[in-house]
């Protein structure tokens, strides 16, 4: 697989890990464990352990992949890196020693800005505040949230060390009028595309891009969704919405205190 992505908010993939495990209703029509099936199929060597039928996937059980830890400290160019499109960093199985040289790589490439994004933001906050308590000004931490049974995973991001705080609320699978944006830098809206994909309704989206304009929260619309992901296109009320947190930000939350 290429590690250029073609998902909007980001340039390249990097996945020390692959294989995860279904949490939560977002994880239904998973992407990326169709995908580890058809790679599986191909014969490809990253995707041949298989996980739990109920929650995972042939091609998609937990993997660690010792020597893609350094892979980043190739590339030269700064990007932005999505890390471990096809897994999560903070899955149970994942050891804190893989965890820890996994930042110390992102220690040592400052040129690249690291998005980690996980469903299980607890562990990701108690492993942080023990590992990492000074937060990487170029590694941005953040949680999926698809419906609000689970708009309380943006407190634990709040919780963490982090340059940046994101929020994913990809599929969007309703309304989240829980949510509470404080201490939150960025958000990711989209809705589901593939087989089965479910409805996503427009005033969910609008009245979350409000509630950023309102919060001085960057809004960044990924896509409608639908049979493919650019089934539907991204233009909300004519326009994309691709807004980013500022470079001024990350410096300043890193230099400032972990909050309690």
């Amino acid at each position: 697989m290429s590690d250029r992505s073609a998902i909007e908010w980001t340039e390249a993939t990097w996945n020390p890990t692959t294989g995860c495990d279904r949490v939560s209703e977002g994880c239904d029509n998973c992407y990326a464990l169709r995908l580890a099936g058809r790679l599986k199929a191909a014969g490809s060597r990253r995707y041949q352990v298989d996980g739990n039928p109920k929650t995972s996937g042939p091609g998609f059980g937990l993997t660690l992949h010792w020597d893609k830890i350094t892979q980043p400290l190739s590339w030269r160019q700064g990007r932005f890196i999505f890390v471990n499109s096809m897994s999560d960093l903070f899955h149970p199985d994942v050891p804190r020693e893989f965890i820890r040289q996994v930042f110390e790589v992102m220690a040592a490439t400052p040129q690249h800005r690291y998005q980690i994004l996980t469903k299980r933001p607890g562990r990701m906050a108690s492993i942080l505040r023990q590992q990492q308590p000074d937060p990487l000004p170029n590694v941005w931490l953040g949680s999926s949230i698809e419906t609000d049974h689970f708009v309380w995973r943006a407190n634990l991001v709040r919780s963490t060390p982090a340059a940046v705080r994101f929020l994913s609320l990809e599929p969007l699978l309703g309304p989240l009028p829980g949510l509470d944006l404080e201490g939150i830098d960025w958000v990711i809206v989209g809705g589901e595309s593939g087989p089965g994909h479910r409805f996503i309704d427009p005033h969910w989206v609008r009245d979350l891009r409000e509630e950023c304009l309102s919060a001085g929260v960057a809004f960044f619309f990924k896509q409608w969704g639908g049979r493919t992901p650019k089934a539907g296109g991204r233009t909300l009320d004519g326009r994309t919405w691709d807004q980013m947190p500022s470079p001024e930000l990350t410096r300043t939350r890193a230099a400032s205190a972990v909050p309690s």
